[in-house]
């Protein structure tokens, strides 16, 4: 018996799973980490406590399972992306917290650059935003006091994970065309725009193909013999292979705390007018392909901040059957921009909007809104992408929320498209050990079709569509003044 461990390693905790010969999911392990949230609404992580949880789901997973250490194979990594963090080269601490993906600080850093946005986006395929590492690396060094003349190493959750576990200091296509220090043409860091946010490009990994042997690892003492980390991906990416698509015109949507609604366009870059970002989807097997994608702040943590903050749901679970209690000529619209609009509009300061109640607006209703929302924001994505010449026969859906059979119908309805949901879930790490799994030897190529999906098919008009839509555009408009 071989075993794949795959690490997947989200904002909200980290995720350990194991994955037999045949690529079939024995069992995971959990372990949540600090959201760290001020005042101004700055989201931090603990690094350390990032990689502390690593080895520990890892230690806590094979012996719930009571699998031999030493039939591990390979480890795949799949890693929450544009979450950024410095850190010491020589003792290997970091200078600060990391700055987590939906945090805006770094805003001031892209107003002054304002006017380099178009050459920005040319090189790197991202429109200029705090969303990405590159103004938050720069956040961080300007803010950091005591950080001059240190030999410093400036990376993404993946780099530090590997970096923790092997000492090599390197990353994979996928997270580093996220960074907006990329040029995804050339493929390399580009000093141009390392000069522009103030990063030496001294400060940054090692590029290298997805399914690379990044080092061995014997998870601090965990394994035996040290074992090889043979797949990295980030998050997104991971689910896209975790899901199949791997030939253009394929895509899919990762709902998670945020989501990442992505599709495969070949091996030349599409440069999109209307709002999406150009990325890499991996390089495996000495090929590299891009990829349309759209970002999106909020959405499984809009129900979760019904759970928390509101208290209108004592579980998120209780979602989607509420929802369907729900009068469904409500009118109430939910524009969740507690940090800003991602994709595809790309407005930082706009905040979040709840409108359009009626005397008869209550409790159902409102998580209704809610969970609309989610599928609202997706479809502003893909219509995007449409638009700039994507062709989607369906879209294939991965995450928690696809438990939610409200939500996944909703999305297919307002879409106009079949929605196709996996029986697994954990499509990033899944898709992360699968490209380990490939690289050691142990899974063939075509292991990524097997996947079994359930279909959500439309149910509803072209005119029902329209009219739901305009209501949720003038919600949105509302924010864009």
């Amino acid at each position: 018996m071989k075993y794949i461990l795959s690490i997947d390693q989200s904002t909200s905790g980290t995720k350990a799973l194991l994955l037999d010969e045949n690529g079939l999911l024995l069992g995971r392990a959990d372990l949540p980490h600090q959201q760290k949230i001020n005042s101004l609404g700055w989201v931090s992580h603990d690094p350390i406590e990032i990689y502390e949880n690593t080895i520990a789901a890892a230690k806590k997973l094979i012996e719930a399972h009571n699998a031999d250490a030493s039939q591990i194979a390979a480890i795949g990594i799949s890693n929450q992306r544009e979450t950024s963090l410095i850190w010491d080269r020589t003792t290997g601490e970091p200078v600060a917290d990391a700055v987590v993906w939906q945090c805006g600080r770094a805003q001031p850093i892209c107003d002054r650059l304002e006017s380099y946005a178009e050459m920005i986006r040319q090189k790197t395929g991202l429109r200029l935003s705090p969303y990405f590492p590159a103004a938050k690396w720069a956040w961080i060094l300007e803010n950091t006091p005591g950080i001059s003349g240190r030999e410093l190493c400036a990376g993404t959750i993946d780099s530090w994970l590997v970096y923790k576990l092997t000492g090599q200091f390197k990353t994979d296509y996928s997270n580093a065309s996220r960074t907006q220090l990329f040029n995804i043409s050339t493929l390399r860091w580009d000093e141009d725009l390392c000069r522009l946010f103030g990063v030496d490009p001294g400060m940054l990994p090692e590029v290298c193909m997805s399914d690379s042997r990044f080092g061995d690892t014997d998870m601090d003492g965990l394994f035996p013999r040290p074992v090889p980390i043979y797949g990295v991906l980030g998050d997104s990416h991971g689910a896209l292979f975790g899901q199949g698509c791997v030939n253009p015109g394929m895509g899919k949507a990762t709902y998670g705390t945020g989501s990442s609604v992505m599709v495969n366009i070949g091996e030349k870059p599409v440069f999109s007018g209307r709002g999406i970002v150009t990325s890499l989807a991996w390089g495996m097997g000495g090929k590299i392909s891009y990829v349309l994608e759209g970002n999106i702040n909020y959405t499984g943590s809009v129900i979760k901040w019904l759970v928390d903050e509101v208290k209108l749901l004592s579980s998120s679970k209780d979602a989607g059957r509420l929802a369907m209690q729900a009068d469904p000529n409500d009118c109430t619209y939910l524009v969740p921009a507690f940090t800003g609009l991602g994709a595809p509009y790309w407005k930082s300061d706009a905040r979040a909007v709840i409108c359009g109640m009626g005397r008869g607006t209550g409790r159902a209703e409102i998580v209704k809104a809610a969970e609309e929302s989610i599928g609202y924001q997706i479809a502003d994505v893909v219509k995007a992408m449409e638009a700039d010449g994507a062709s989607l026969k369906e879209l294939r859906a991965d995450g928690g929320p696809t438990r939610d059979k409200y939500l996944m119908q909703f999305q297919a309805d307002i879409l106009g498209l079949p929605v196709a949901v996996p029986e697994r879930e954990e499509l990033s790490g899944i898709g992360a050990g699968y490209c380990a799994g490939i690289a050691a030897g142990v899974y063939p190529k075509d292991i990524i079709s097997r996947t079994e999906r359930r279909y959500y098919r439309p149910e509803q008009s072209e005119d029902w569509i329209d009219e739901h839509y305009k209501g949720w555009k003038n919600a949105v408009n509302m924010l864009m003044k």
